[in-house]
Protein backbone atom coordinates (compact mmCIF):
# COMPACT_ATOMS: atom_id res chain seq x y z
CA UNK A 1 0.00 0.00 0.00
CA UNK A 2 0.81 3.88 -0.40
CA UNK A 3 2.16 4.92 3.60
CA UNK A 4 0.10 6.54 5.27
CA UNK A 5 1.48 10.29 6.05
CA UNK A 6 0.69 11.42 9.41
CA UNK A 7 0.61 15.25 9.13
CA UNK A 8 0.70 17.05 12.83
CA UNK A 9 -0.30 20.48 13.16
CA UNK A 10 0.77 22.62 16.13
CA UNK A 11 -2.00 25.44 17.58
CA UNK A 12 -2.02 27.89 19.84
CA UNK A 13 -4.51 30.92 19.24
CA UNK A 14 -4.40 30.00 15.61
CA UNK A 15 -7.61 31.20 14.64
CA UNK A 16 -5.84 33.66 12.28
CA UNK A 17 -3.96 30.81 10.33
CA UNK A 18 -5.29 27.42 10.95
CA UNK A 19 -7.93 26.90 8.25
CA UNK A 20 -5.08 27.52 5.47
CA UNK A 21 -3.54 24.42 7.03
CA UNK A 22 -6.09 22.54 6.91
CA UNK A 23 -7.53 23.59 3.96
CA UNK A 24 -4.22 22.26 2.41
CA UNK A 25 -4.34 19.18 4.21
CA UNK A 26 -7.82 18.70 3.28
CA UNK A 27 -7.14 19.18 -0.66
CA UNK A 28 -4.77 16.63 -1.43
CA UNK A 29 -5.46 14.19 -3.37
CA UNK A 30 -3.35 11.78 -1.76
CA UNK A 31 -5.30 9.53 -0.22
CA UNK A 32 -3.52 7.72 3.04
CA UNK A 33 -3.68 10.80 5.48
CA UNK A 34 -3.93 10.71 8.94
CA UNK A 35 -4.13 14.20 10.71
CA UNK A 36 -3.28 15.42 13.90
CA UNK A 37 -3.45 19.01 15.40
CA UNK A 38 -2.00 19.53 19.03
CA UNK A 39 -3.28 22.85 20.67
CA UNK A 40 -2.03 24.18 23.82
CA UNK A 41 -5.28 24.95 25.16
CA UNK A 42 -6.33 27.88 22.97
CA UNK A 43 -8.81 30.33 24.30
CA UNK A 44 -9.15 31.99 21.04
CA UNK A 45 -11.91 30.36 18.34
CA UNK A 46 -8.99 27.75 17.55
CA UNK A 47 -10.73 24.94 19.25
CA UNK A 48 -14.52 25.55 17.35
CA UNK A 49 -12.79 25.80 13.86
CA UNK A 50 -11.03 22.07 14.91
CA UNK A 51 -14.49 21.04 15.46
CA UNK A 52 -15.77 22.45 12.66
CA UNK A 53 -13.42 20.34 10.14
CA UNK A 54 -13.76 16.60 11.48
CA UNK A 55 -16.74 15.77 9.78
CA UNK A 56 -15.10 17.09 6.59
CA UNK A 57 -11.95 15.50 6.98
CA UNK A 58 -14.22 12.05 8.05
CA UNK A 59 -16.29 12.43 4.92
CA UNK A 60 -13.22 12.39 2.69
CA UNK A 61 -11.86 9.47 4.47
CA UNK A 62 -9.01 10.82 6.44
CA UNK A 63 -8.32 9.92 9.84
CA UNK A 64 -8.52 12.91 12.23
CA UNK A 65 -7.57 13.20 15.79
CA UNK A 66 -7.28 16.42 17.86
CA UNK A 67 -6.03 17.11 21.71
CA UNK A 68 -5.96 20.34 23.55
CA UNK A 69 -4.01 20.76 26.61
CA UNK A 70 -1.34 22.86 28.52
CA UNK A 71 2.34 22.05 27.40
CA UNK A 72 5.69 23.02 27.86
CA UNK A 73 6.47 24.96 24.53
CA UNK A 74 6.51 24.39 20.88
CA UNK A 75 8.81 21.31 20.79
CA UNK A 76 6.61 19.71 23.75
CA UNK A 77 3.89 19.88 21.45
CA UNK A 78 5.40 18.01 18.92
CA UNK A 79 6.56 15.54 20.69
CA UNK A 80 3.03 14.78 21.87
CA UNK A 81 2.01 14.24 18.35
CA UNK A 82 5.04 12.00 17.62
CA UNK A 83 4.33 9.57 19.91
CA UNK A 84 0.21 9.95 19.06
CA UNK A 85 1.30 9.30 15.23
CA UNK A 86 0.56 6.05 13.57
CA UNK A 87 1.46 7.11 9.61
CA UNK A 88 4.39 5.67 8.31
CA UNK A 89 5.42 9.11 7.45
CA UNK A 90 5.40 12.40 9.47
CA UNK A 91 4.86 15.63 8.42
CA UNK A 92 5.09 18.78 10.73
CA UNK A 93 2.81 21.54 8.97
CA UNK A 94 2.22 24.27 11.97
CA UNK A 95 -0.86 26.44 11.56
CA UNK A 96 -0.41 29.40 9.46
CA UNK A 97 1.90 26.80 6.76
CA UNK A 98 0.14 24.78 3.80
CA UNK A 99 0.98 22.50 1.39
CA UNK A 100 2.01 23.88 -1.64
CA UNK A 101 -0.22 22.06 -4.06
CA UNK A 102 -3.08 19.63 -3.72
CA UNK A 103 -0.94 17.01 -5.78
CA UNK A 104 2.21 17.59 -3.57
CA UNK A 105 2.06 14.21 -1.72
CA UNK A 106 0.72 12.22 -4.98
CA UNK A 107 3.50 13.85 -7.19
CA UNK A 108 5.87 12.87 -4.31
CA UNK A 109 5.18 8.84 -4.51
CA UNK A 110 4.50 8.56 -8.16
CA UNK A 111 7.78 9.96 -8.55
CA UNK A 112 9.53 7.53 -6.31
CA UNK A 113 7.81 4.45 -7.17
CA UNK A 114 7.86 5.93 -11.22
CA UNK A 115 3.66 5.91 -11.21
CA UNK A 116 3.18 2.15 -10.17
CA UNK A 117 -0.58 2.36 -9.35
CA UNK A 118 -1.14 -1.50 -8.03
CA UNK A 119 -0.89 -1.69 -4.45
CA UNK A 120 0.90 -4.82 -4.76
CA UNK A 121 3.98 -2.84 -6.63
CA UNK A 122 4.59 -1.12 -2.81
CA UNK A 123 6.89 -2.30 -0.38
CA UNK A 124 8.07 -0.72 2.61
CA UNK A 125 11.56 -1.16 2.07
CA UNK A 126 11.35 0.52 -1.24
CA UNK A 127 10.53 4.26 0.80
CA UNK A 128 13.15 6.22 1.39
CA UNK A 129 13.60 7.30 4.96
CA UNK A 130 13.67 11.05 4.99
CA UNK A 131 12.07 12.55 1.47
CA UNK A 132 12.75 16.75 1.41
CA UNK A 133 12.02 19.76 -1.24
CA UNK A 134 11.89 23.26 -1.67
CA UNK A 135 9.95 25.99 0.29
CA UNK A 136 8.20 29.27 -0.38
CA UNK A 137 7.88 32.36 2.13
CA UNK A 138 4.02 33.65 2.56
CA UNK A 139 3.00 36.29 4.40
CA UNK A 140 0.62 36.63 7.26
CA UNK A 141 -2.26 37.47 4.22
CA UNK A 142 -1.01 34.15 2.68
CA UNK A 143 0.96 36.18 -0.48
CA UNK A 144 3.92 34.42 -1.57
CA UNK A 145 7.12 36.58 -0.76
CA UNK A 146 9.64 34.03 -2.79
CA UNK A 147 11.60 31.47 -2.28
CA UNK A 148 13.54 30.73 1.39
CA UNK A 149 17.31 32.09 0.90
CA UNK A 150 18.55 28.84 1.73
CA UNK A 151 18.31 25.89 -0.89
CA UNK A 152 18.07 22.57 -0.38
CA UNK A 153 20.95 20.74 -1.96
CA UNK A 154 20.56 18.05 -4.13
CA UNK A 155 22.07 15.80 -1.91
CA UNK A 156 21.62 15.88 2.01
CA UNK A 157 22.95 14.12 4.60
CA UNK A 158 23.26 15.02 8.04
CA UNK A 159 27.19 17.13 7.81
CA UNK A 160 25.02 19.09 5.25
CA UNK A 161 23.70 21.18 8.11
CA UNK A 162 26.91 22.90 8.92
CA UNK A 163 26.04 25.54 6.62
CA UNK A 164 22.99 26.08 8.69
CA UNK A 165 19.08 25.26 8.18
CA UNK A 166 19.06 24.12 3.90
CA UNK A 167 15.46 22.33 4.63
CA UNK A 168 13.04 23.82 6.95
CA UNK A 169 10.94 21.10 8.85
CA UNK A 170 7.94 22.18 6.70
CA UNK A 171 9.39 20.57 3.27
CA UNK A 172 10.57 17.39 4.88
CA UNK A 173 8.82 14.09 5.22
CA UNK A 174 10.36 11.74 7.76
CA UNK A 175 9.80 8.23 8.35
CA UNK A 176 8.47 7.66 11.39
CA UNK A 177 11.14 5.07 12.30
CA UNK A 178 13.93 7.14 12.39
CA UNK A 179 12.24 10.36 13.70
CA UNK A 180 13.41 10.56 17.52
CA UNK A 181 11.70 12.41 20.04
CA UNK A 182 12.39 16.51 20.23
CA UNK A 183 15.43 17.40 22.91
CA UNK A 184 13.39 19.64 24.93
CA UNK A 185 16.69 21.67 26.05
CA UNK A 186 16.07 23.85 23.03
CA UNK A 187 13.30 26.14 22.74
CA UNK A 188 14.09 27.96 19.56
CA UNK A 189 15.83 25.74 17.37
CA UNK A 190 14.56 21.99 18.33
CA UNK A 191 13.98 21.24 14.55
CA UNK A 192 17.47 22.34 13.86
CA UNK A 193 18.79 19.44 16.25
CA UNK A 194 16.14 17.21 15.65
CA UNK A 195 16.48 16.86 11.67
CA UNK A 196 20.48 16.24 11.72
CA UNK A 197 19.37 13.15 13.88
CA UNK A 198 16.50 12.52 11.78
CA UNK A 199 19.56 12.13 9.15
CA UNK A 200 21.85 10.49 11.18
CA UNK A 201 19.48 7.89 11.55
CA UNK A 202 18.44 7.89 7.84
CA UNK A 203 19.20 5.17 5.17
CA UNK A 204 17.97 6.76 2.65
CA UNK A 205 17.56 10.42 1.56
CA UNK A 206 15.45 11.29 -1.50
CA UNK A 207 14.88 14.58 -2.96
CA UNK A 208 11.76 15.35 -4.78
CA UNK A 209 13.04 18.56 -6.52
CA UNK A 210 9.48 20.04 -5.85
CA UNK A 211 8.38 23.38 -3.46
CA UNK A 212 6.43 21.36 -0.78
CA UNK A 213 5.50 23.55 1.43
CA UNK A 214 4.39 27.14 2.25
CA UNK A 215 6.24 28.61 5.13
CA UNK A 216 4.20 31.45 7.56
CA UNK A 217 7.42 34.31 7.82
CA UNK A 218 7.67 35.53 11.63
CA UNK A 219 7.87 32.35 13.60
CA UNK A 220 9.17 32.15 17.21
CA UNK A 221 12.67 31.48 16.39
CA UNK A 222 12.21 34.82 14.34
CA UNK A 223 10.85 36.85 16.70
CA UNK A 224 13.51 35.23 19.47
CA UNK A 225 16.06 35.28 16.79
CA UNK A 226 19.23 36.02 19.37
CA UNK A 227 17.94 33.28 21.56
CA UNK A 228 17.49 31.00 18.48
CA UNK A 229 21.06 31.86 16.85
CA UNK A 230 22.74 31.03 20.02
CA UNK A 231 21.03 27.45 20.23
CA UNK A 232 22.03 26.94 17.02
CA UNK A 233 25.75 27.58 17.24
CA UNK A 234 25.50 25.15 20.48
CA UNK A 235 24.04 22.32 18.70
CA UNK A 236 26.47 22.55 15.41
CA UNK A 237 29.28 22.51 17.62
CA UNK A 238 27.65 19.87 19.15
CA UNK A 239 27.75 17.59 16.23
CA UNK A 240 30.44 19.29 14.18
CA UNK A 241 33.01 20.54 16.45
CA UNK A 242 33.69 23.89 18.13
CA UNK A 243 37.05 25.17 16.35
CA UNK A 244 34.84 24.25 12.66
CA UNK A 245 32.01 25.96 14.03
CA UNK A 246 34.01 28.90 14.97
CA UNK A 247 35.61 29.34 11.71
CA UNK A 248 32.54 28.67 9.75
CA UNK A 249 30.22 31.24 11.66
CA UNK A 250 33.31 33.86 10.86
CA UNK A 251 33.08 32.87 7.19
CA UNK A 252 29.12 33.80 7.67
CA UNK A 253 29.93 37.02 9.29
CA UNK A 254 32.47 38.31 6.69
CA UNK A 255 29.87 36.81 3.59
CA UNK A 256 26.84 38.94 5.35
CA UNK A 257 28.70 42.07 5.34
CA UNK A 258 30.12 41.03 1.76
CA UNK A 259 26.57 41.29 0.78
CA UNK A 260 25.25 43.91 2.69
CA UNK A 261 28.52 46.00 0.89
CA UNK A 262 27.66 44.66 -2.28
CA UNK A 263 23.65 46.12 -1.95
CA UNK A 264 24.95 49.26 -0.62
CA UNK A 265 26.95 49.95 -3.85
CA UNK A 266 23.79 48.88 -5.99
Amino acid sequence: MKPIISVITITYQAETGFCQTAESVLGQTYPNIEYLIIDGESKDRTISLIKEYEGEFSSKGFSFHWISEPDKGIYDAMNKGLKMATGDYVWFMNAGDRMASSDCLEKVFNAIHGCKTKATDFLETDFPDFIYGETNIVNGQGEIMGARRLKAPETLNWKSFKMGMLVCHQSMLVKRSVAPLFDLQYQYSGDFDWTIRCLRNAKRIHNTHLILSYFLDGGVSKKKMKASLKERFQIMSKYYGLLPTVLRHCWFVCRAAWFKLMHGWI
